[in-house]
Parts: structure tokens; C-alpha cells; sequence
């Protein structure tokens, strides 16, 4: 267990931006995923719109820190 102050607090924030981190990330890795299945079966009208969505959601990860940028 932590001793001194800022770990302590540390040690309290940890989870909840674990929690959130995962949020972000998992989202993002659902719609690539989306997208690559739609790209895989030749619906290229709705792939364009999922790709969209998943573009978005890693920029938003990124810009959260939940991944990196590059």
C-alpha cells in the first residue's frame, strides 16, 4: 500500500481512468473492426459511413490519450 500522499491519490485515480482508457479504446477497436467486415463483404456505400464512425472514434481515443496518436 502506498505511503506517501500523491501515490495514495494515485493509487485512487488509477481505476476510473483504467475504466475509461478501456472505454475509448474498445469502442475504437469496434469500429475498425466494423469497417474492415463491411470492406470485406463489398458494401462499399455503408463501408464508407462505418469508416467514418471509426476514423472519429480513434481520433477521439487519441486525443483522450486512450491510444496513441500515430
Amino acid at each position: 500500500m502506498a505511503n506517501i500522499k500523491s501515490s495514495i491519490k494515485r493509487a485512487k485515480q488509477n481505476p476510473n481512468r483504467r475504466a475509461a482508457n478501456r472505454l475509448y479504446a474498445s469502442t475504437a477497436r469496434t469500429y475498425v473492426k466494423r469497417a474492415r467486415a463491411e470492406i470485406a463483404a463489398g458494401n462499399l456505400e455503408s463501408a464508407e459511413a462505418t469508416i467514418q464512425q471509426a476514423s472519429k472514434a480513434l481520433d477521439k481515443a487519441a486525443q483522450k490519450g486512450a491510444i496513441h496518436q500515430n
